[in-house]
């Protein structure tokens, strides 16, 4: 990444050394994983240029949006509602959460068990080294497990624009009618942030921008329940973590570009993996950039990941949002219900995401199922083992994983992994 970035990086008060570091760590990592891959799709020559710029153009570009007076919003989850920020004309980003930095220092905020993505996200402001981050003008929190409603607590006073949202854990009437509240207050926030009102016709621009760019991935996934598989899951989990940081409708097209390319491979029976590959359906815990760490593995010991049943992933971009209103309210009410669809861990019970699970594996021609869960994320971690045995008893093999950021298991995970692989054989 070009120098010239350095003073960009220095004004948003990066640490430059702790910077740099993590890039080069980024980087290395990167070409190890992703460009060692055989026969990936040309068309993915976007998105290794899209990581290779997203801390520089991307950032800048965020920039040049902030000086023409638009609105950043930062946000850890997919319950924020990218249609009502667009609405408002802001812009929604994702932000840091996918690897361990300054463990050291955060565990002066934090208890040491404490799930890995929580202190993930404090260590990125903590070792200031996210320029999402520093560039947002509002960072949006959730109030999904007690972990992250606690840890935001703690949050705020290391940052001065910290919104947080509460979110139902019940798939009821009340649990809807507080959604619904909330996604209100949301809008009356968005409107205050920008000075702007939201109104019918920028409520279907949002809407309209929103499900383009997750009809785009839906497509992708369609395409991946050919065999033999025309992408690897590595390459499809990135096009998922890009889609949090990217132009919406520039990435939307990057994504039907793709496709294309892979319907052509389909067509030739072309696959990046051998017809009859094992196939893998992972199921559980969001992986943010760079975590990259299960599908590498998975992927190296002889097998393919073929869906991800995961915020990134299927369950966050699953469903559309209905675009046949006509008034505010009637939008808005269309926006609760796509997103009171979600099958998050924290809702109990939560009979609709093993049935959604169950659905993946038939659709992806899966094989097997890897369960993940970040360690110390306690809903992930509580929903396992029943997944796993609900599997087991229907004849669908599957393993859990409980894993963090570092690579310190990556031998244990690999010896696992492999040993699970050879008895689908």
């Amino acid at each position: 990444m070009s120098n010239d970035y350095r003073p960009m990086w220095e004004e948003l008060g990066l640490d430059l050394d702790a910077h740099d570091a993590l890039l080069n760590v980024l980087n290395q990592g990167y070409g190890d994983i992703y460009l060692s891959q055989q026969n990936r799709p040309e068309t993915m020559a976007y998105f290794d240029f899209v990581m290779s710029e997203v801390h520089g153009l991307r950032i800048r570009e965020l920039l040049d949006e902030k000086d023409k007076g638009r609105k950043i919003v930062g946000s850890y989850c997919v319950f924020v509602p990218e249609e009502i920020v667009l609405a408002a004309d802001a812009t929604l980003v994702g932000l840091c959460s996918g690897a361990d930095f300054a463990l050291e220092e955060v565990e002066n905020w934090l208890p040491r068990n404490t799930c890995a993505l929580i202190k993930s996200s404090f260590g990125f402001k903590l070792g200031k080294v996210c320029p999402y981050l520093e560039c947002a003008d509002m960072i949006v929190g959730e109030n999904t497990c007690d972990g992250k409603k606690k840890a935001y607590e703690t949050f705020s006073s290391l940052v001065e624009n910290l919104y947080v949202m509460d979110l139902p854990q019940v798939k009821s009437d009340p649990g809807k009618t507080l959604l619904a509240a909330e996604f209100d207050r949301f809008r009356q926030a968005m409107e205050h942030l920008t000075g702007k009102p939201i109104t019918a016709e920028s409520l279907k621009y949002g809407i309209e921008t929103v499900n383009a760019k997750r009809a785009a991935l839906h497509r992708l996934y369609a395409l991946r329940h050919a065999d033999p598989a025309p992408i690897s899951g590595l390459d499809a989990l990135l096009a998922n973590q890009v889609s949090f940081y990217d132009n919406p409708a520039r990435f939307t097209e990057s994504v039907h570009k793709i496709c294309d390319e892979l319907e052509s491979r389909i067509a030739e029976k072309k696959g990046v993996f051998p017809e009859k590959t094992p196939r893998i359906l992972v199921s559980g815990c969001p992986q943010a950039v760079p975590n990259w760490k299960l599908h590498h593995i998975v992927e190296t010991s002889g097998a393919v990941i073929v869906g991800e049943e995961s915020c990134v992933g299927e369950r966050g971009t699953r469903n559309l949002t209905d675009d046949t209103g006509g008034t505010p309210e009637e939008m808005m009410e269309a926006i609760v219900d796509r997103y009171f669809q979600i099958n998050c861990a924290i809702f109990t019970p939560n009979g609709d995401r093993l049935d959604h699970i169950r659905q993946m594996a038939a659709d992806y021609k899966a094989d097997a199922v890897i369960h993940y869960s970040l360690q110390f994320c306690q809903p992930y971690l509580m929903e396992s083992l029943p997944v796993e045995n609900t599997l087991k008893n229907e004849g669908l093999p599957a393993l859990r994983i409980e894993t963090d950021y570092s690579m310190q298991d990556a031998g244990q995970l690999k010896t696992r992994i492999e040993a699970f692989i050879e008895q689908l054989r």
